[in-house]
């Protein structure tokens, strides 16, 4: 009897840790990794390239949930709409970390919107990966921990489009730099802000003639106040930041008021949506400019890393199923794909193997490791993030934009010449609506 029992109890046992076994195995196969995403989805900022963005991380966010797990962990993306607004951005943000138990925050368009977030972030001790949104305040001189920006800063698409004009003064404009009258407008958030602050540095360093550096609210109604006082500069150059409907407001007032000028040189946002951009100029948007880092599927191939080229294909007919009928493939769907495969292949997977896990600081060594060349990005730029004690901790130091031509409803790298496909059109050729040849 008594041996039977033990049999029996032994059984029992085996049987019941044989099932703890399994759960416990089940448990351990399952590990999640959950990622918060912020885009605005509705309001004017969605227009203006925060949709667009969104799509090119989900694509991203979709293929590797797809491709199963990353060293044990499940993807999980959870969306939210910042409505355009930056006081419910801050609200999902804290949602995404406090309720739904994100384990990062990702994504944010909007600079405005990116400064509170990213210091919330850092104080609940979280991990965020900003894939779009520019601005050099969010990181500038905070020394954050858990930041980091893949992205190319505003205060480089300034720079970059100042230095394209100041090089080009002489071929083009018959001038010198000197001589060169340029305005500089810009939405009034960080954004626009900051990118603005690179047109004055890069103009100064130049020594071009700023006549007129201005401000305005992208909400604004009208802004005929604006374009009369760029009537009256008469620059030869303007340098303009914004999103959209203030792009289209500001070009259709300029037309109404016969403001003319060498060109207009947009520098991301709006002037990154060509078919809006298009849409405001009745169709077309010949000659005009965008800043940004390079639409992944115009950069040279033989300059990328090989193995990238089927996630580019890929992202392409992704989008092309969601977008149908798109004159050309938004620069912004690449950035938002290639910022977060970035995350996907040479951070998460070495924070889990590396540093046992998925918590904010194991994901914050991985990031600080990350070390890739030029070429070993969609975009083209390498990766290297600038460290804790850094002035501009978290932003990635290989970073940059170039600046593309929309000529025959196709965009070219025209900046700088090392990447170019073609020469800068500028001044802009007589019979433009807006030329003042």
């Amino acid at each position: 009897m008594m041996r039977g029992s033990v049999g029996r109890f032994l059984a029992i046992a085996f049987a019941v840790g044989a099932v703890l076994g399994l759960g416990l195995s089940a448990q351990a196969q399952t590990k999640k990794f959950k990622i918060g995403v912020i885009f605005d989805l509705t309001g004017p900022l969605a227009g203006g390239g925060s949709e667009l963005q969104y799509l090119g991380v989900k694509i991203m966010n979709d293929y590797f949930i797809k491709q199963g797990p990353i060293e044990g962990y499940t993807i999980e993306a959870v969306y939210a709409d910042a409505q355009s607004k930056p006081d419910v951005a801050i609200n999902e943000a804290v949602r995404l970390m406090e309720q739904e138990k994100v384990d990062m925050i990702a994504g944010i368009y909007s600079s405005a919107q990116c400064v509170p977030i990213a210091a919330r972030v850092e104080q609940m001790k979280k991990f965020m990966w900003m894939t779009t949104c520019v601005s050099t305040g969010v990181v500038e001189n905070k020394h954050y921990k858990y930041v980091f920006r893949p992205q190319a800063s505003g205060q480089q698409y300034g720079q970059t489009t100042t230095d394209m004009v100041a090089q080009i003064a002489k071929s083009h404009f018959g001038k010198e730099p000197k001589d060169m009258r340029v305005a500089i407008i810009h939405e009034d958030g960080a954004y626009g802000v900051d990118v603005g602050k690179g047109n004055v540095a890069g103009a100064k360093k130049a020594g071009m003639n700023i006549v007129l550096d201005e401000g305005y609210s992208a909400t604004a109604p009208d802004l005929s106040a604006l374009v009369t006082k760029l009537k009256r500069a008469r620059p030869d150059v303007v340098f303009h930041t914004g999103y959209n409907p203030d792009i289209s407001l500001i070009l259709r007032q300029a037309r109404e008021q016969g403001f003319k000028t060498g060109g207009i040189i947009g520098q991301g946002a709006g002037y990154g949506v060509y078919e809006k951009l298009a849409e405001s100029l009745g169709g077309h948007a010949e000659y005009f400019f965008n800043t940004d880092p390079v639409s992944i599927w115009i950069a040279n191939p033989k300059a990328i890393d090989p193995s990238l080229q089927p996630l580019i294909k890929m992202v392409g007919e992704e989008f092309d199923k969601l977008k149908p009928g798109q004159t050309i493939r938004s620069a912004h769907v690449g950035i938002g794909a290639s910022n977060m495969y970035v995350f996907f292949t040479k951070v998460l997977p070495v924070a889990i193997k590396k540093y046992g896990g998925v918590d904010a600081e194991a994901l914050r060594k991985a990031a600080l490791d990350v070390d890739i060349p030029e070429g070993g990005t969609m975009l083209g730029f390498g990766v290297k993030f600038a460290p804790p004690e850094s002035p501009i901790a978290g932003q990635n130091e290989r970073s940059y934009p170039v600046v593309i031509q929309y000529i025959g409803d196709k965009p070219y790298v025209v900046w700088p010449k090392s990447l170019a496909q073609r020469d800068v059109v500028l001044p802009w050729p007589a019979g433009m609506t807006y030329s003042n040849k």
